[in-house]
Formats: structure tokens, C-alpha cells, sequence
């Protein structure tokens, strides 16, 4: 996991990070990696949106095409994360295959098994934006045309990041070990972001009754 959320940064020089191919076959493990690099690549896009939506030197427009991309590509990051649960989930035996993918997924619950708030997806997407710190970190401390405390201050964060990372990959760890065992589970949670959705949102609503479309 963290060696294709870095490799993948490395490769491409920083976000964004190249996107998966196609996904071709069935097999589980193939969907799920595919989600999961996914997942990291609208990470990435949304990394790098998110800085240029900070410009201060060009026209609103601009600015404006940016929130827009970050609201899209955020809704892909949420949906590759809903991938993620799903094929884990159905491999762990945890949902009902056939509901997997629909809006309302029926859980496989063991007995006596605690509910984690936090599903496996959610952790592998922040390990992704972890690792996007991380390479921003890293750059810092290696940048020449600052000085050394600044440096230095960047290689305490970045050693802190490091760190976190680490505490997340063996929380998710935890969490599989656990499912796998009978004595957690996890289910796939649904984001339902309605600002996205012009059939939810009240001003896309009331821009659509206005226009009399």
C-alpha cells in the first residue's frame, strides 16, 4: 500500500499521480488494487487543485474552475473509497454480494463481533493523502533557496507524518486481522453527498425552477 501510494508520487514527480489502467479482468485482488490506486490518483488530482484554487493572482473564473474540478474529483476519491469497502467487504464474506454495490448494502454481521466505525477504505484513503504529505514534506527539507531552520523544521514534521502513517497501516492491519478473526466488522458506508447531486441540492433546485427547466 505505501509502497504504490509513494512509488506512483516518485514516478509522476508529485500529484497528480498517473491514472490506473482500465480495469479489464474480475478478480478481487486485481478490482481492488485498481480502487485503490483510483482512490489515490483523485487524491492526488484533488492535492494538486486544491493549491492552484489558492492562487491569488488570477481571475475568479479561474478560481472557479478550480472549486468546481475539487468538488468532482472529490466525489470520484469518495466513490473509489465505496469500491474499496465493497470488494473487501464481499471477500471477508461481510455483505451480501448482490447488495454490495446498491445504495442500501445488507451486512454480514458475526456474533458477538464489535462494530469499527472506521472502514478499511477510509484508512487506505488517508494513507493516500498521508502520502501526499509526506512528499510535500520531503520536498521541503530539501529545497535550496531556503535556510536551514526551515529545512530542519520541515524534516521534524515530515519524521511526525512518517510516523502517523505508520500508526494508520497498522491500525488497518488491526482491522483486518480482526474481521478476518470474527471479531470486527466493518460496513460499507454511503456518502450520499448531495451538494453533488442537482436533485438534492436546495440551490441547484431552486436554479432549475427558476430557469423552468
Amino acid at each position: 500500500m505505501i509502497s504504490l501510494h509513494d512509488s506512483t508520487l516518485t514516478s509522476a514527480g508529485g500529484p497528480p499521480v498517473s491514472q490506473p489502467s482500465a480495469l479489464t479482468g474480475t478478480a478481487s485482488d486485481a478490482a481492488l488494487w485498481h480502487w485503490i490506486g483510483t482512490n489515490h490518483y483523485f487524491n492526488s488530482k484533488l492535492w494538486a487543485e486544491e493549491d492552484l484554487a489558492r492562487r491569488t493572482t488570477v481571475g475568479d473564473s479561474e478560481i472557479a474552475l478550480n472549486k468546481r474540478a475539487i468538488d468532482k474529483y472529490n466525489q470520484a476519491r469518495n466513490d473509489a473509497t465505496e469500491r474499496v469497502d465493497e470488494i473487501l467487504l464481499t471477500e471477508l464474506g461481510l455483505v451480501d454480494a448482490t447488495s454490495a454495490q446498491t445504495d442500501a448494502p445488507v451486512s454480514k454481521v458475526p456474533a458477538n463481533a464489535r462494530l469499527n466505525s472506521e472502514t478499511a477504505g477510509s484508512i487506505i484513503d488517508r494513507m493516500s493523502i498521508m502520502a501526499l504529505k509526506v512528499h510535500a514534506m520531503r520536498v521541503q527539507t530539501q529545497r535550496a533557496d531556503v535556510d536551514d531552520t526551515h529545512r530542519n523544521s520541515s524534516q521534524v514534521k515530515l519524521e511526525k507524518l512518517l510516523q502517523q502513517r505508520a500508526d494508520l497501516g497498522a491500525c488497518l492491519d488491526a482491522l483486518i486481522s480482526d474481521t478476518q478473526a470474527g471479531r470486527a466488522y466493518f460496513k460499507v458506508y454511503r456518502q450520499f453527498k448531495m451538494y453533488n447531486d442537482p436533485r438534492f441540492n436546495p440551490a441547484l433546485v431552486a436554479e432549475r425552477a427558476k430557469s423552468g427547466a
